[in-house]
């Protein structure tokens, strides 16, 4: 068998494996949903569903500004067409299935497969970093529901958080990440105004889906006063989405985030109303995931950026290896 017809062959199974797995996650969930969806009127899961498509595209939006200043300026429908589509990845094993998707369409676009996948895994630790600062007030919350009580030393994670993202020192990491697997290193560094603008649009990614998970979770805990739930649940969804990111071997977390959340926001309503908030919350999310890459898709497939008749860039063939 050629080499062309095996990858093509493998990037048949992954989409089959990929498309498989989104369905699961949403009939797994669906049961559950049906039961709680009496409880959120239409008008506020529209609300809440538009919050966290909001947060999608601005998630998007962040990992072109860095594709930008690495030396790829797209377009926003090709970059959504690169993005959306590889973003389905999530739902394998393994947090670098979408990095990997996202280069290989890029590369009909004339995009090193290197500054791609570098693009990626930035992206993936800007939304990892700027989701622990986020959600740091909730981590009080998950303390106070696995172990009685709140450590006020890890406010500290937050300047150290910070100091990650310092320009400098996150320049030096991704130089020293290309020497470790032998790659040769970027054009040129991240700068400071990329690096600010990355953080900004992450930061606001996760309080539209924080206003997303407030919404639902108002509605389904009813007019009795529940005075740490904005807290709980406009940080609690950022806190429990990053750590599930260090989960790997999940599919996009699936299992660990709808826990972690059902436990902070259970430290503010009912554990069955934040388990309902959880599932609808998963349910909304994947839904917006699959419509973002389905219309990724038929953009992609409309320009050749799927199919192996477009010229690749010129080190298509480097990251293969």
């Amino acid at each position: 068998m050629s080499r062309g017809r095996l990858l093509m062959g493998l990037r048949v199974l992954v989409a089959v494996v990929t498309l498989a797995a989104v369905v699961y996650a949403v009939a797994r969930n669906w049961g559950d949903v049906s039961v709680h969806l009496g409880k959120v009127s239409v008008v506020t899961f529209a609300w809440s569903t538009l919050a966290a498509a909001v947060g999608t595209w601005l998630t998007m939006l962040g990992w072109r500004i860095i594709l930008r200043d690495l030396g790829s300026d797209l377009h926003v429908a090709p970059a959504s067409g690169v993005y959306f589509v590889g973003q389905l990845g999530k739902y394998l094993p393994g947090s670098l299935w979408s990095v990997l998707v996202q280069a290989d369409i890029a590369a009909h676009l004339r995009v090193p497969r290197r500054r791609t996948a570098v693009t990626g895994l930035l992206a993936l630790g800007f939304a990892l970093l700027t989701g622990l600062l986020v959600g740091l007030p909730s981590v009080g919350f998950l303390l106070r529901q696995t172990s009685g009580g709140f450590p006020w030393w890890l406010v500290l994670a937050a300047p150290l958080v910070v100091v990650l993202l310092v320009p400098r020192l996150l320049n030096w990491s991704i130089a020293t990440m290309l020497r470790l697997i032998r790659r040769p290193p970027l054009e040129h560094d991240l700068s400071a105004r990329a690096v600010l603008k990355a953080v900004a649009t992450f930061v606001l990614v996760w309080l539209c889906f924080g206003a997303h998970t407030w919404l639902l979770a108002a509605a389904v805990a009813g007019d009795a006063p529940h005075p740490d739930l904005s807290t709980a649940a406009l940080t609690g969804y950022a806190l429990s989405v990053s750590l599930g990111m260090l989960l790997i071997v999940l599919p996009a977390g699936l299992g660990a985030r709808e826990g972690l959340l059902t436990l902070i926001l259970s430290a503010a309503i009912p554990t069955p109303a934040a388990a309902a908030v959880a599932i609808m919350s998963r349910f909304i999310v994947t839904i917006l995931d699959v419509a973002a890459a389905l219309v990724g898709w038929f953009y992609a497939r409309s320009h050749d950026l799927v199919s192996e008749r477009r010229e690749r860039a010129p080190d298509a063939q480097l990251g293969s290896r």
